[in-house]
């Protein structure tokens, strides 16, 4: 890791700060809800039109399509080619799933 300081103090690192923000996402098999990271001062919009194939998601419930889970995951890497839709849901004070 990097840290380099400008003549003000400015702190300058290789670390991308990000806020965990509690989704919905739909993909063309699957219904899953858990964490996605976003870039700080950015929207999920922005966090979706990244280039990356891969979006990272944490703490995630997979759901079959009786709405019941079929497997929880601390990570999963889901292809954006294969996301349908994403719902941000508002979160009230922390805490899991």
């Amino acid at each position: 890791m990097t840290i380099e300081y400008d003549e003000h103090g400015k702190i300058f690192t290789d670390i991308v700060s990000k806020v965990a923000i509690l989704a919905t996402v739909q993909t063309t098999t699957h219904l899953m809800r858990g964490y996605m990271h976003v870039r700080r001062d950015q929207r999920v919009k922005d966090e979706l039109d990244r280039s990356e194939n891969f979006l990272a998601l944490t703490d995630v419930q997979v759901q079959g399509p009786d709405g019941q889970t079929l497997f929880h995951a601390p990570f999963l890497a889901v292809k954006r080619d294969h996301i349908v839709w994403v719902m941000p849901e508002q979160q009230s004070g922390g805490g899991g799933l």
